[in-house]
């Protein structure tokens, strides 16, 4: 008999709970994880807070204000034009964590659609679909990107595309070796003798198998895309109408601020790459041993 006073209902909504829960008790023994989580909610609420800055802070001020140092009314100096550099940080932050993310899911998309059929289907089609990536991990990354920037022209989207299309190798190359262990486990074989179709078994074993291993990678692809949009704008190959930490060190550059001893102009979006890429390595690296037992801290 039942004890109905004493038995405990458990809600739909309990088991997702009690993973998380579990999740973040192992998440937050990685300190590195833990570091890298803070500095990207910091960033993040930098590039929201950009979008409530008023006109005054960044439009283009008077001769007196052009590189001027940092004062009670700018608190990282100006720029050429003498825009406020601390609301040029910001407004960069935005811009370049756009791209960052938009770009990784291309990439990812992208690496995981090509090694889930190279690792499933193996034969004739994991050949060519490897020689494929072979051919794009030999050719020269930051020349392959500039020409292909070159070719589309200066975008937001086209940087989106350009930096998608030219990071996914690495993905494609893990997903295919995690596809070739899951597919041969028993309950693949299973599904098989069943009658499965391929995209079922694909959809309903690959995938959720591999999806941690994914997430993960996702999130140190991140980093690689902010240094490759940095790099872009950095060469002058960035949108011209968008503020963002590459194009700021672009103008930065172009305008003689190193020349000038402007370092309050320089210095703040080199930190900001800086501290974005290591983040998102950071929390890439927790999340893989969070997610992945199998790993283990050196």
């Amino acid at each position: 008999m039942i004890d109905v006073q004493h038995a405990t209902v458990t809600g739909p909504l309990e088991l997702p709970r009690r993973r998380l829960a579990e999740f973040w008790q192992a998440y937050r023994k990685n300190r590195r994880g833990v570091w890298g989580l803070g500095a990207l909610l910091f960033l993040i609420a930098a590039a929201l807070l950009s979008l409530f800055l008023p006109a005054s802070f960044t439009h283009t001020g008077a001769v007196a204000d052009i590189l001027q140092p940092p004062n009670w009314r700018h608190w990282l100096g100006t720029d050429e034009l003498g825009r406020d550099v601390l609301a040029l940080v910001a407004t960069g932050a935005r811009t370049s964590l756009l791209i960052g993310i938009t770009a990784s899911l291309i990439s990812v998309i992208v690496g995981t659609v090509i090694g889930v059929s190279a690792g499933y289907y193996g034969g004739w089609i994991d050949e060519i679909l490897m020689r494929i990536t072979d051919i794009f991990l030999v050719l020269p990354w930051l020349v392959l990107m500039l020409t292909l920037a070159a070719l589309l022209g200066p975008s937001l989207f086209n940087i989106i595309v350009v930096i998608g299309l030219t990071g996914w190798t690495g993905t494609a190359r893990i997903v295919r070796s995690q596809t070739l262990s899951i597919k041969e486990r028993p309950f693949v074989e299973r599904s098989v003798a069943l009658g499965a179709g391929d995209l079922y078994i694909i959809w309903h074993h690959i995938l959720p198998n591999v999806f941690s291993l994914i997430f993960a990678n996702t999130v140190l692809v991140i980093a690689v895309t902010i240094l490759s949009e940095t790099s872009l704008s950095f060469l002058g190959m960035g949108d011209p109408l968008r503020v963002s930490w590459g194009s700021m060190l672009y103008h930065a550059f172009d305008s003689g601020a190193a020349a000038l001893g402007a370092h309050w102009y320089l210095l703040p979006p080199g930190i900001c790459v800086v501290v974005a890429v290591m983040a998102f390595t950071f929390v890439g690296q927790a999340l893989d041993e969070v997610l992945n037992p199998r790993v283990k801290r050196s």
